[in-house]
């Protein structure tokens, strides 16, 4: 069985971008702002984060080089960039 691996992008309050890939991206939000345990260290100080776009991937190779290549854009080209590797809210 193939499961998805997702891409996302949030905003968080200060309007800086993170970027992540997870396999549940309902609890990785939900982390990400404090309502489960866990999240990443750069997101805990900028709470709320928002949800921007997503997109999945079938690999966790594919994930972890559409993200770099997320991470390494400029941040006027991010949203775009993974718009149009897959859906995007």
């Amino acid at each position: 069985m193939s499961t998805l691996w997702y891409v996302y992008l949030l905003q968080c309050a200060d309007k800086s971008l993170y970027c992540g890939i997870t396999k549940d991206l309902k609890r990785r939000l939900a982390q990400h702002n404090g309502e489960l345990p866990g999240g990443a260290r750069y997101t805990r100080s900028r709470r709320p984060c928002l949800l921007v776009g997503y997109a999945s991937q079938s690999s966790q190779s594919q994930a972890l080089r559409l993200e770099y290549k997320i991470k390494h854009s400029p941040k006027a080209k991010k949203a775009a960039l993974l718009a149009r590797a897959g859906t995007s809210e």
